[in-house]
C-alpha cells in the first residue's frame, strides 16, 4: 500500500525548516575511522580537573540526588553573582538562574523575550544553535556579517542600520564562535545606547568571556561585556556556561543573568523545560568557581600558545588565509577556491584523517572558510597541520 506523503506524521514547519548541524555531519563521517584527529567540536582535549570531579562525587555520596530550586541551589547562585560582580558591575544573586547547560540558557532566554514573527538580528558568522533558536520560536533572523581581514571586525554602523525600530532583539556572541572576534567597549556603548533608544533586547552569549588573548601581563583576563555597562533595568540578558572556562563541557551546566522583573517568568520556563539542574553537578559548579581561577589561567596560557602556533603554521600554507583571533578557541580561516566546505571537510576526514568544521555550518557567510578548534596540544596541532598540508597538495 502506497502512502500519501502529505498524510504522514510530520513536525511543524518551523522545525522542518531548521538546518541540521553540518559539524555533526562531518563528525558522523569520521565515526569508526581509525587515527582521526578531531578538531571539529568546541571542546578541550583535557578532562575536568580532579578537585571539581571530587566535589560531585562527595555530593553524590551525601545523597544529593533530589530536585533543587528552579533557579539553582543558593550557594551556586551566590557564587556566580560574586564571580560576575568581581568581573563586572555588582550583580545580585536574585538576577541569576542556573540552567542545564549554556545552550539551554540561550533557549530559555529566547523563549522569554521572542514571539512568533519577531525580527531578531544576529552578528554572524555564528554558532548555528544560536541562529536557529529564534527560528524554532517562529521569529525572523536577519544577519549582519563580520568583516574579514587581518582580524575579524564589526561594522558598527551596518549593525545599527539593521537594528530598526520594532526589532525585538540582537544576538551578540563575543568572543565569537567561530571567528574569535571580540567586541570593544566603545562598540558596546554605541550599541547599548541605540538599543535603549529603540527598546531592543540584547541577548549576549558570554560563554567565552574568559578566553581572551594578548592582555596586559598579570591582568585578569575577561572580554568586554555588556554587563560592565548595563543598568539592572536595561533590556539585557546574558547566557554563560561552565563548559569552556572550567573544562566542563560534559557536565551541562550554565547560567543566565536577567532583569529582576523577568525572573518569575523565567522560573516558569525552567520548570517546564528541565525543572532544575542536577544538585551534584551544581555542587561541582560551586567548587569550580571558588577554586577555579588557577585552572582558567592555565587554560588561557595553553590556548594562547596553541593559537599562536596554529596561526603561524596555517598562514605558511599556500592557499590559506588566517585572521588572528582575539578570543575564544578557534581559527576560522579561508581556503582559496573552496566552493562547498561541507564536502571539503567530509573528504578531509576520510582522506586525511583530519576533522575540521565546515564554514558553511555557520551560515552562508561562512562558506569558503573552515573552523579549527585549537584547544589541544601543540603536538596534535602540528600533526594536524601536516595532514592538512598533504591533503591540500593533492
Amino acid at each position: 500500500m502506497l502512502l500519501n506523503p502529505a498524510s504522514l506524521p510530520a513536525a511543524r514547519a518551523a522545525v522542518q525548516d531548521l538546518g541540521a548541524s553540518r559539524i555533526r555531519e562531518v563528525a558522523n563521517a569520521g565515526i569508526g575511522l581509525q587515527d582521526v584527529l578531531p578538531f571539529w567540536f568546541g571542546e578541550p582535549d583535557q578532562e575536568t580537573p580532579a578537585f571539581i570531579r571530587e566535589a560531585a562525587k562527595q555530593s553524590l555520596d551525601a545523597g544529593d540526588t533530589f530536585y533543587t530550586h528552579n533557579f539553582g541551589i543558593p550557594p551556586l547562585r551566590e557564587a556566580i553573582a560574586a564571580y560576575l560582580s568581581a568581573l563586572h558591575r555588582p550583580i545580585a544573586s536574585s538576577r541569576v538562574a542556573v540552567t542545564s547547560s549554556g545552550v539551554s540558557a540561550l533557549m530559555l532566554l529566547a523563549q522569554l523575550i521572542v514571539n512568533p514573527g519577531d525580527r531578531v538580528v544576529a552578528v554572524t558568522p555564528l554558532w548555528p544553535n544560536l541562529v536557529e533558536i529564534p527560528k524554532i520560536l517562529g521569529a525572523e533572523v536577519v544577519k549582519v556579517p563580520l568583516q574579514f581581514g587581518q582580524t575579524w571586525e564589526l561594522d558598527v554602523q551596518q549593525l545599527l542600520d539593521a537594528l530598526t525600530p520594532g526589532t525585538k532583539a540582537v544576538l551578540i556572541n563575543s568572543p565569537n564562535n567561530p571567528t574569535g572576534w571580540v567586541i570593544t567597549k566603545e562598540q558596546q556603548e554605541i550599541i547599548l545606547a541605540h538599543c535603549r533608544k529603540h527598546g531592543i533586547w540584547i541577548l549576549a552569549d558570554d560563554v567565552y568571556e574568559r578566553l581572551v588573548y594578548d592582555g596586559a601581563p598579570g591582568q585578569r583576563a575577561c572580554a568586554p561585556s555588556f554587563l560592565d555597562l548595563a543598568a539592572p533595568e536595561d533590556r539585557l540578558v546574558s547566557a554563560n556556561s561552565f563548559s569552556k572556562s572550567w573544562l566542563m563541557t560534559g557536565w551541562r551546566l550554565g547560567w543566565v543573568v536577567a532583569p529582576e522583573p523577568l525572573m518569575a517568568d523565567l522560573g516558569k520556563l525552567i520548570e517546564y523545560n528541565t525543572s532544575c539542574a542536577p544538585g551534584f553537578v551544581q555542587r561541582a559548579g560551586v567548587t569550580a568557581i571558588e577554586r577555579g581561577e588557577e585552572i582558567i589561567a592555565h587554560t588561557l596560557s595553553r590556548y594562547q600558545a596553541a593559537r599562536d602556533f596554529l596561526y603561524e603554521r596555517l598562514n605558511a600554507l599556500p592557499g590559506i588565509t588566517t585572521p588572528r583571533p582575539k578570543g575564544a578557541m578557534y581559527l576560522f580561516f579561508r581556503v582559496d577556491g573552496a566552493q562547498d566546505t561541507l564536502a571539503l571537510c567530509k573528504r578531509m576526514v576520510v582522506e586525511a584523517k583530519l576533522g575540521l568544521a565546515p564554514g558553511n555550518a555557520f551560515g552562508p557567510e561562512g562558506e569558503g572558510y573552515v573552523r579549527w578548534c585549537f584547544a589541544s596540544s601543540i603536538e596534535r596541532l602540528d600533526e594536524g597541520v601536516n595532514r592538512l598540508a598533504a591533503f591540500l597538495s593533492r
